[in-house]
């Protein structure tokens, strides 16, 4: 549904222009602090793959290490796809709407992929239906997405998700954490044949990947629709922005 929101008050252009040049300010200390993060984040420690994993692809059984295809970085989606559904997600299909060419990616030395918990004919259905030729990967059978805590199943290994325990989660509302599938992105970096893993962030650690919502937060009416209120592309009625979709 839409959100009514009142317009900004009208001004001269000389008001205009000190409330900009007040705002460019803020803008400024905002991008300062994040340069100091993310140079905080680059020099993370790292932590050593010693588990095998193993995934199916549309080329075979591949390996983590054959996830790199052969470049020194990975970066991996974990995009939700229980095996039970027949459709990926709609905020993760939303996100990987947002992706752009990876040739980028790949001349910084840096792959991107999508790994689920989906069997792979699901996988193939729909990255065929949404058009994407991301490099896309079923962990079905593997403890990969339990171990990264992006799948939690009490019987299998206690919860986890945003480095937060079910007491935590409960607590803070987020519920829909507990149990199934939930979305992260992870990052690795290899040395010869030694992976280790860099960085994993959770929950809205995912809007990076938003250029949708960077561009709409430029606007007036900023983020019109939460990232689930966003339907599949191809379900958009003839009036642009409205959806007849119905979602999870």
């Amino acid at each position: 549904m839409e959100k009514t929101m009142a317009l900004p008050r009208i001004v001269s252009r000389d008001k205009w222009l000190a409330a900009r040049l007040k705002l460019l300010t803020q803008e400024k200390d905002v991008m300062r602090a994040q340069d100091a993060v993310t140079a905080q984040r680059r020099e993370l420690p790292r932590v050593k793959i010693d588990k095998e994993y193993t995934f199916e692809s549309s080329a075979g059984k591949a390996h983590l290490g054959d996830l790199f295809e052969g470049r020194r970085q990975l970066l991996v989606y974990h995009f939700m796809f229980d095996p039970s559904w027949d459709e990926g997600c709609p905020s993760c299909s939303f996100a990987i709407d947002n992706v752009g060419r990876l040739e980028h990616l790949h001349a910084s030395d840096t792959t991107f992929v999508l790994v689920s918990r989906a069997p792979l004919a699901k996988i193939e259905n729909w990255k065929a239906r949404m058009g994407w030729t991301i490099p896309w990967y079923s962990s079905a059978g593997s403890d990969f997405n339990y171990d990264f805590h992006v799948t939690n199943d009490e019987s299998v290994a206690p919860v986890e998700y945003n480095y937060k325990d079910k007491a935590t989660l409960e607590r803070e509302g987020l519920a829909y954490a507990i149990n199934g599938d939930a979305q992260a992105m992870s990052v690795f970096i290899r040395e010869e044949d030694t992976i280790f893993h860099t960085y994993s962030t959770y929950g809205r650690g995912g809007e990076v990947m938003l250029s949708t919502y960077h561009y709409l937060d430029l606007t007036p009416l900023g983020r019109q629709h939460y990232v689930n209120e966003f339907p599949y592309h191809d379900t958009y009625d003839s009036q642009a922005g409205h959806s007849h979709h119905a979602h999870h």
